[in-house]
């Protein structure tokens, strides 16, 4: 199969769509260019007929097992938000043959295991999560590298939330230096006093990025938390627009970030409140630790008010460890690299101790140890050889 550069692919299969520079805003740090130039193979996916199992499994794209408590249909129409921020957005529904939807009528926990194991090869596949009125629903996804080098993904999901329903996920991601690509655009519109919890865990020395635009209604609220840690020449992070466009919407967004070798972290952040937003609450912070001179955060959190009647503030922080903190902790006789490691899981502990499954926690603490370790203080009891029991949170 011959090789071309993503750019000429995306040309060829998409070419009414705009790609994305440089100059394009949500791109503006990650060097877009860069991987626009990688050298990739793209073919259709082959379906295969999936199996029942504890999970959904996606694997390269392909839907493979399935619960027996959840309802997917397929569907090749695409329901797009014509305004959405960014481009591969549309470029990733025009490639994908199928957009695999799930319903949720009933309250719900399910678990994702997102697997890829094709070599140098582009996939691009969407999810679409319609919530029903009243439903509460817990997604826990999990994204496994199994010999995918120099792989470009693009994907995401669409989030519809009904009146009054209650949505949390849980997206964690570990990516290796030579580990494929993502680019994960989403798009969520959350009804009248429903709530949307996300929480994103992305660590390793691997590069990518999650974009997300969110839609908040009539006293509804949105929660956006993330926790990033990059090493090496990893170029990672969130870029995001969260948008309050009906009275009392809410939002709050916390993006903690430990930065090390030369890594750079992203964290582009658009909170805007129209002229329908009154009595709107919006509150968006970002904090950052480099562990070494050549690392370095881009931190843009922004704040766009039509309207007067609000409750907003945003604000960022970049630094080093606390030497105070480093200093009571050595005089109580810890050494330097233990003290250091003690502030930096104290840190990271923040963003992960807020979910709420306390099974998910501790695989989250699993994942977090193990990038920053290089190994972990418990077992594994997941790999990407067939295993049943997800390390998040099976039941």
């Amino acid at each position: 199969m011959e090789e071309r550069t993503l750019k000429e692919i995306l040309q060829n299969h998409a070419p009414k769509l705009p790609l994305p520079t440089k100059k394009s805003e949500p791109y503006r740090y990650f060097d877009i260019e860069k991987l626009l130039g990688r050298q990739c193979k793209w073919t259709k996916a082959q379906k295969t007929a999936p199996k029942q199992g504890k999970s959904l499994e996606i694997t390269d794209g392909v839907l493979t097992r399935i619960p027996q408590n959840v309802e997917v249909t397929f569907s090749e129409e695409r329901e797009l938000f014509s305004e959405h921020f960014d481009p591969l957005y549309f470029v990733s529904h025009a490639l994908s043959q199928e957009v695999i939807t799930l319903e949720f009528k009933t309250d719900t926990v399910l678990n994702i295991e997102h697997k890829f194991e094709e070599k140098g090869a582009l996939r691009a596949y969407r999810l679409v999560f319609k919530v029903a009125p009243n439903v509460s629903v817990k997604i826990i996804e999990r994204f496994v590298e199994c010999g995918s080098q120099e792989s470009v993904v693009l994907q995401g999901f669409d989030l519809f939330v009904g009146r009054d329903a209650r949505v949390e996920i849980i997206k964690e991601q570990t990516l290796g230096n030579d580990a494929y690509v993502p680019i994960h655009s989403n798009f969520i519109k959350v009804e009248k006093q429903a709530s949307v919890k996300l929480f994103t865990f992305d660590f390793g020395d691997g590069s990518g990025l999650e974009l997300v635009d969110a839609h908040i209604g009539e006293e509804a609220q949105v929660v956006a938390k993330h926790l990033l840690f990059a090493k090496s020449s990893a170029k990672r992070g969130t870029v995001s627009r969260l948008i309050h466009d009906a009275k009392g919407a809410r939002s709050e967004q916390v993006a903690k970030n430990i930065l090390q070798d030369g890594a750079r972290g992203i964290f582009d952040a658009l909170i805007e409140i129209t002229h329908n937003g009154a009595g709107a609450k919006a509150h968006q912070n970002s904090s950052a630790v480099l562990l070494n001179d050549g690392a370095y955060m881009a931190s843009k959190p922004q704040l766009v008010i039509n309207i007067d009647d609000v409750e907003a503030s945003h604000g960022s922080t970049i630094g080093e460890l606390d030497e105070d903190q480093l200093f009571y902790l050595r005089s109580r006789g810890i050494v330097y690299e233990e003290a250091k490691k003690m502030l930096i899981l104290a840190f990271a502990n923040e963003i992960i101790d807020d979910v709420s499954d306390k099974a998910v926690v501790e695989a989250i603490h699993l994942a977090f140890e193990r990038a920053y370790y290089g190994e972990g203080q418990l077992e594994c009891i997941a790999t990407c050889h067939n295993c049943e029991d997800m390390v998040l949170g099976e039941r």
